[in-house]
């Protein structure tokens, strides 16, 4: 496999014509198969100055032709591939609200292809939508129009600030459906036949806005990988504002947030939300209360947590496809392999606050796991608490709604689990791009991204993505791996202490 490479003269750049104005991108070719990106659109205005704690403000009309050969500026901000698993790299600039588009009939608005919407994760605090792992041209030669979006980040996407509106990221990805909605037919898609995918935070934004009753006009189905959720308290996040302004020496308001260095604001936004304590007492915080940044319930966009909203039929119109990795965050535990080695399970599972019963049920329904010692029962503990019960759980509350459940489970051979990350490049079936090997190891299986792939680009096509739904025959779930059962009749049976 070769990575996609620009081929032809500058002249023939692709052009397309948007409501707001024209845009050049580039033809790029892979594997004999041409697709055009477009990169850095700008699908609202700057969030600097006054508009930083704003809304998104739709941007105005330009003349001439904008180009659009390279990625836009990102939301994040500084070097952060050391800590990342995706490589998500940082562009410095103000426009930070922009998509990017991959698509193979560039300037047709008579093709109708089928749309696919990708949403990075990160924790609501990092990720860019610049990564080479998000290559929407590999969808292109399945007949797909791809866009990458960007949404603000952390503190300035989802803090709670006096006098601003809540959720700031949110209405920015609803504002970049909007525009896919407005802007799409012009590169070849079809606004009636979008799905939105994501992953990590990424898929806990396309829970949020599959249950959000004021998005569902903007999609038509969904695929979450490994989601986590945000449905932040509206007193945790008055507590997380008024420690951050405690921190940065500012009050806690508009204004004061304003004139707080944005950098700075970022560096504190951590020790903001842990509210300090042992890492003992912030892994039990996380388990019990949730990510600290991340949509907030606010009364407005969020009127009830995610999985309430979806159990009560919203979004119940709409296909679902999710799952997760097997140990999102297992190997976090191995480097205390050594220190837990003679400490009971239980005990071990008590320290983060799991009640006996609770304990008992849960080291029943994983012996397999506790065979291979306490660190990696933990770190299946936690995998399940924060992704993988949360999968069992969006699922059943869809009752009949059609939703289909699967779950990654090959391991990498460097790292030694199927951990957190490792399904992406797999879905987007681009195993030669930097960095792979280091979450894979050596020689990814290609055959398994043939498959992932496949089926993702089935279910953006057709609606259903080939095995038998979970809302047929609950428990059902596909098995990715490269050895095993294809479907397994109670995949996620592990969980059921945690549901």
């Amino acid at each position: 496999m070769t990575a996609p490479r620009q081929s032809g003269p500058a002249s023939a750049a692709p052009v397309v014509e948007t409501r707001l104005g024209a845009v050049r991108g580039v033809w790029r070719e892979r594997a004999g198969e041409r697709s055009a990106a477009f990169l850095g659109i700008p699908f609202a205005q700057a969030p600097v100055g006054e508009l930083r704690f704003a809304a998104p403000a739709p941007m105005a009309p330009w003349t001439g032709v904008r180009d659009a050969t390279a990625f836009g500026a990102t939301p994040q901000r500084g070097p952060v591939a050391e800590v990342t698993l995706i490589p998500e790299p940082s562009v410095p600039g103000d426009s930070t609200l922009n998509v990017n588009v991959f698509t193979p009939r560039p300037g047709d608005s008579t093709a109708r292809l089928p749309v696919l919407v990708w949403i990075h994760g990160g924790g609501y605090v990092s990720g860019s939508p610049a990564s080479p792992w998000y290559d929407g041209g590999t969808f292109a030669r399945h007949g797909i129009v791809t866009v990458v979006i960007s949404y603000r980040l952390g503190f300035d996407g989802f803090g709670l600030v006096d006098g601003a509106p809540s959720n700031r990221g949110v209405r920015d990805w609803l504002a970049a459906l909007e525009w896919v909605q407005r802007e799409i037919t012009a590169f070849g898609g079809d606004p009636g036949a979008v799905t939105i995918a994501g992953q990590s935070a990424g898929g806990g934004a396309v829970l949020t806005l599959l249950g959000m009753p004021a998005a569902q006009h903007l999609f038509h189905r969904v695929w979450a990988l490994s989601p986590a959720l945000g449905d932040v308290t509206r007193s945790r996040a008055t507590a997380a504002a008024a420690r951050l302004a405690e921190l940065a020496g500012v009050p806690a308001t508009r204004e004061g947030f304003a004139a707080a260095d944005p950098d700075v604001l970022v560096g504190l936004q951590e020790d903001a939300g842990s509210s300090g304590g042992t890492q003992l007492a912030g892994v039990r915080r996380l388990l019990d209360e949730g990510l600290p940044w991340g949509p907030l319930i606010d009364g407005d966009l969020l009127t009830a947590p995610t999985p309430d909203s979806i159990a009560h039929g919203v979004g119940a119109d709409k296909e679902l496809v999710l799952g997760a990795t097997d140990d999102e965050f297992t190997m976090v535990t191995d480097g205390v392999k050594g220190r837990l080695r003679f400490v009971p399970a239980g005990v071990a599972l008590a320290a983060l606050g799991v009640d006996r019963r609770r304990a008992r049920r849960f080291l029943a329904d994983n012996t397999d796991q506790r065979a291979r010692g306490t660190a990696a029962l933990l770190g299946r503990y936690v995998s399940d608490k924060v992704f993988r019960a949360g999968v069992a759980r969006i699922a059943g509350a869809r009752r009949a709604s059609p939703t289909w459940v699967y779950r990654f489970s090959w391991a990498s051979t460097r790292i030694g689990w199927a951990c957190h990350c490792i399904d992406v490049p797999f879905w987007f079936d681009v195993l030669d791009r930097e960095r792979v090997d280091q979450l894979t190891g050596d020689d990814p299986p290609q055959a398994l991204a043939d498959v992932l792939h496949g089926a993702a680009s089935a279910y953006v096509r057709s609606g259903t993505p080939g095995w038998l739904a979970w809302s047929e025959d609950p428990g059902r779930t596909r098995v990715f791996d490269v050895t095993g059962p294809e479907t397994l009749g109670d995949g996620y049976a592990s969980v059921r202490a945690l549901l």
